[in-house]
């Protein structure tokens, strides 16, 4: 048989060299679009090699993530425009090309979503300490979203009613809301999480019993790293339900001094006491004079009680300025020539009195 003969040969509707042009244009476009596809990527790494972010590089991050199935499938419907298919297959192949393109747009726009978020987050985590754990709550709910638009599309192309399927949903979603209703308490203190912003990752933080930094704000849990060292995870909503301390926010200290003086201590010398201290205080960086007075004539001692802000929110630098206040205190009672109160206990016997200091007794 000649070879144009053989060629002219009728197999399902087309002709072998119809199938074998379809053939080759079906190879053609896959690897051409392969090729394509792995130029896209070289690119895109060097790119991403770069500390400054190009133009280019976020429509290349989401073009290289084009799925090999999915260009197969594209090569074989582009060869198959030259053949003469009966209705059934056609359909088919269409179906079959549409939800292949609405899971690659998936793809495509999850890596999209993921990229600019990322981009996000580097820009404003040096500054912004809030953006961190909003992002990732961000990033979960848009690919929720994404792929929930996706499935349903695809539920459609297979000829499933989306709107009985819907409304079945919600009724279903009723008993399975119920059966779930802690993860969904927790994803929905997320969200309260991410939009009042009540802490932001780096927050020193007091919840209860435990104190530690936050290091993570999750979909479910967030992650605290307490002062001995380890991680402390606590679900959203438990988080919320606590009442929430919160030293990351705090912009000045306020803190009351007492200082208890003996009571035979000499009026002259009392009189300089809230001065000398108000001196004292005002020599020191970081904190800010309120007040200082002789408030209270107690049954055991004169009691002086000074009022100062400090206007840091290190804690460090706090009891810095608290050591080097007590150490310059002592001084000035050792110039003064004053002593501290300590309790007395006083016996009479015989008409004589007696006074002892007050021993405390130790375990």
């Amino acid at each position: 048989m000649a070879l144009p003969d053989f060629l002219e040969k009728t197999y399902y509707h087309n002709t072998l060299w119809h199938w074998g042009l379809a053939a080759g244009i079906a190879v053609l476009v896959f690897f051409v679009t392969l090729i394509v596809r792995r130029i896209i990527r070289s690119r895109y790494k060097r790119m991403a090699a770069t500390p400054q972010t190009e133009i280019l590089e976020l429509p290349l991050r989401v073009a290289s993530h084009t799925a090999a199935l999915f260009l197969l499938l594209v090569a074989i419907f582009a060869g198959a425009q030259v053949l003469e298919l009966p209705k059934a297959p056609s359909s088919v192949l269409l179906t079959l090309i549409t939800i292949a393109a609405f899971w690659q747009v998936g793809l495509w726009a999850t890596a999209g979503v993921i990229a600019w978020l990322e981009h996000r987050q580097n820009q404003a985590q040096p500054e912004n300490r809030a953006a961190v754990g909003t992002l990732n709550i961000i990033s979960f709910i848009v690919r929720a979203v994404i792929w929930a638009l996706v499935l349903l599309l695809t539920l459609d192309n297979l000829g499933i009613n989306i709107t009985t399927l819907v409304t079945g949903l919600g009724i279903g979603g009723i008993a399975i809301a119920l059966a779930v209703q802690n993860v969904l308490g927790d994803l929905l203190a997320s969200l309260s999480i991410t939009l009042d912003r009540p802490f932001v990752v780096g927050d020193a933080v007091t919840v209860g019993d435990f104190s530690g930094t936050v290091e993570q704000i999750g979909v479910k849990s967030v992650r605290v790293r307490s002062v001995n060292g380890e991680q402390i995870i606590m679900s959203n909503a438990d988080l919320l339900s606590s009442r929430i301390r919160n030293f990351g926010r705090l912009r000045e200290r306020r803190v009351v001094f007492t200082l208890n003086l003996a009571l035979d201590s000499p009026p002259d010398r009392l009189q300089k006491i809230p001065q000398e201290l108000r001196a004292i205080i005002e020599s020191e960086k970081d904190i800010r004079f309120d007040r200082s007075h002789f408030s209270r004539i107690g049954t055991a001692a004169l009691e002086f009680e000074t009022v100062y802000y400090v206007t840091t929110s290190n804690y460090t630098r706090y009891m810095d300025i608290q050591q080097n206040f007590n150490l310059r205190i002592i001084e000035l009672l050792e110039r003064e020539d004053l002593n501290l109160a300590v309790p007395v206990q006083k016996v009479w016997q015989d008409g004589a009195v007696s006074a002892a200091p007050v021993m405390e007794k130790t375990s």
